[in-house]
Formats: C-alpha cells, sequence, structure tokens
C-alpha cells in the first residue's frame, strides 16, 4: 500500500542521510527501477556494438595501434583518426542524452514515490517522453555551455603544449632545447588532461538536477537550464560543506565510487573474453576477431549487473533535489499545509 502525503517525513537531511534513504528506497524498489532502467542501458549498449563495428569496417587497423602497415600514407592516417575521433564524439553525445532521459524517466517515479503519491514505472517513461523536445533542447544548451567550460579548463595545458611544440621547432639540433620542449609538450599533456577530466565532472556536477526538473516541473528548455544551476547555486547551510555543489559533489563522487566497482566486477566477464580471445586489448583487428557468440553473452551480462545498480544514482539525484527544494523553498510545509485538514466551522 502507497502511503498517504501526509504520513511522509519530508525535512532537511544531511548527506549521510541522503545515501542511506536512497539506498532503502532502491533496495525496496528494486525490480521497477531495474526494469526501467534495462532498456536505457541496452540502447546504449547496441549504440557502443554499432559503435565498435563501424569504426572496425571504416577504420580498420589503425596507425600506431597493434598491426598497422608499413609505409601508411600519411593523409590517409589522418583521415582515419578523425574518422574515428567524429565516431567518438556522436557515441558520447548520445549516450550523455540517453543518460538524461532514462534520470528522468526515473525521477518522474522516485519523486512522487518519495513523497507519498501513488506513481507507476510506466508514468516515469511516459513523462520522459513527452518531455523529449524540451529535453533535447536543454541537453543542446548544456553542450554549448560546456563547450565554452572545456575551452576554458584546457586552455592552461595547450598553452604550454604550444611552448613546447615552439620550442622543438626553433630549438633544433640542440640538446638542451630538445629536452626543454619535450618536458614542456609532457606537463602540457598532462594539465590538458587534468582539465578534460575536470570539465567532464563539471558537467555532470552542473547539470546534476536537471532531469529531476524536467520530470517534475512544467517548464521550458530554458527555465529548465535555469532553474537546475540555482537549486545547486550557493549555500544551504554554514560551512563548506553546506555549498549547495559541494554537497553534490560528495554525493556523485560517492555514487560514482559504487558504480564503477560494480562496472569492473560485472565486467570481468567481457574483459576474460577479450584477453583470452583479442590478445592485445589496442589492436582493433584482434579484438574485432573475437568470437562474438562468446563476447555477446558476456557484455550483455554486465549490461545485466550495471541495470541493477545504475537506478541508486538516480534514486540519489532524485532525493537530492526534494532535499534542496526542502531547504531553499519549505517544500516541506508547502505539503503540510496542502495536505492540512480544515478546521471544523465555530457553532
Amino acid at each position: 500500500m502507497t502511503p498517504s502525503p501526509t504520513s511522509v517525513e519530508l525535512r532537511p537531511l544531511a548527506i549521510g542521510e541522503i545515501i542511506d534513504r536512497a539506498a532503502t528506497f532502491w533496495r525496496a524498489h528494486l525490480k521497477p527501477l531495474f526494469v526501467l532502467c534495462l532498456g536505457f542501458d541496452l540502447l546504449n549498449y547496441i549504440a557502443v556494438k554499432a559503435f565498435t563495428l563501424a569504426m572496425t569496417r571504416t577504420v580498420g587497423v589503425l596507425p600506431g595501434l597493434g598491426r598497422a602497415p608499413a609505409g601508411t600514407d600519411p593523409t590517409q592516417a589522418l583521415t582515419q583518426s578523425g574518422i574515428m575521433l567524429g565516431l567518438m564524439l556522436v557515441l558520447y553525445v548520445f549516450l550523455v542524452w540517453n543518460f538524461w532521459v532514462a534520470t528522468t524517466a526515473a525521477a518522474r517515479y522516485v519523486i512522487p514515490a518519495r513523497l507519498g503519491e501513488p506513481v507507476r514505472p510506466s508514468e516515469g517513461l511516459r513523462r520522459a517522453v513527452s518531455r523529449l523536445g524540451t529535453l533535447t533542447a536543454t541537453y543542446l544548451l548544456s553542450i554549448g555551455w560546456s563547450v565554452g567550460v572545456t575551452l576554458l579548463l584546457c586552455l592552461p595545458g595547450s598553452v604550454v603544449m604550444g611552448l613546447g611544440v615552439v620550442a622543438a621547432v626553433t630549438g633544433k639540433g640542440s640538446g638542451g632545447s630538445t629536452a626543454l620542449s619535450i618536458a614542456l609538450i609532457i606537463i602540457g599533456a598532462i594539465v590538458l588532461g587534468v582539465g578534460a577530466l575536470a570539465a567532464v565532472l563539471w558537467y555532470f556536477l552542473r547539470f546534476m538536477l536537471l532531469p529531476p526538473v524536467l520530470a517534475m516541473e512544467d517548464v521550458g528548455a530554458w527555465a529548465a537550464f535555469k532553474r537546475s544551476g540555482a537549486l545547486l547555486k550557493g549555500r544551504v547551510e554554514p560551512g563548506f560543506m553546506g555549498r549547495g555543489t559541494v554537497r553534490a559533489m560528495v554525493l556523485s563522487t560517492v555514487v560514482g565510487g559504487i558504480l564503477i566497482a560494480v562496472s569492473l566486477v560485472s565486467g570481468l566477464p567481457a574483459w576474460i573474453v577479450r584477453l583470452a580471445y583479442g590478445g592485445n586489448l589496442l589492436d582493433p583487428a584482434a579484438q574485432a576477431a573475437i568470437p562474438q557468440a562468446l563476447l555477446v553473452p558476456a557484455e550483455l551480462l554486465q549490461v545485466v549487473g550495471q541495470s541493477f545498480f545504475t537506478p541508486l544514482s538516480f534514486v540519489v539525484s532524485a532525493f537530492f533535489y526534494v532535499d534542496m527544494r526542502v531547504r531553499r523553498e519549505g517544500l516541506d510545509l508547502e505539503r503540510r499545509i496542502a495536505t492540512a485538514e480544515p478546521a471544523a466551522p465555530s457553532p
């Protein structure tokens, strides 16, 4: 039996309480969350599989990876690398978009259930489909915003690498200049990698509450974009841990660590098959020769394992959305007033 809204306790929660209650909710609703998540994970698997086949057939054996034939034309090598990067970019954009759709569908199920309202998993899926246009438009806005942040964070590493290249070109024949240029290029590459990683983390942190907003609030793309940022901005209690972004970062780190560990464990059968039959993991030709009759079941086992635990991240983001609304907008008081029984009229 679904509890009534008046029986649900709503109050500001500490970070540990959010994780604990989210884990309890996830265990109690494991079956519907698993079914809801499995379809999206299978769609991701199909996309990754199609990308792998397209890369193998279109690009072939990549120069510098595996058994690249001697005397490969530099222009052809550059073209192949460009095709590979383009396919990877398309795949990444699709996977993140599908993640937002899945999180929106799950949030539409989790949040009403958290508030004690009757809800079915199919309602979350219908909500995600009905908001697909707005979600896609908001996603494009987030990509545009993240491009600027990525360029800014990657600028220091790019400048250092550029200085290294300039030192290598202008100091040809000098041992000291060569060592300096190599050092600058290595340091620049490290700084560039750190900046790119920070940009990815910033993106998922900044838009952590975007799917719950789209799931629960009837707002447009631009309003949802601003709304998700406004809920995270500033602090909700004294101290460093009182900042919304810091709380979101801690929650994302804890849940991300759990999901990475689960992915590694559930992916062991697939990695064993790849190593046993493919040998060199960096050789596309060797990996393409792996019998799909063995590889596909091992990969599907990983997908099923992830589908059990991935909803935990959806539940955490939904609970965090409710908590931020309780802290910033008094959602608990609003619901108490809405569900309070009217006073009996005086005689």
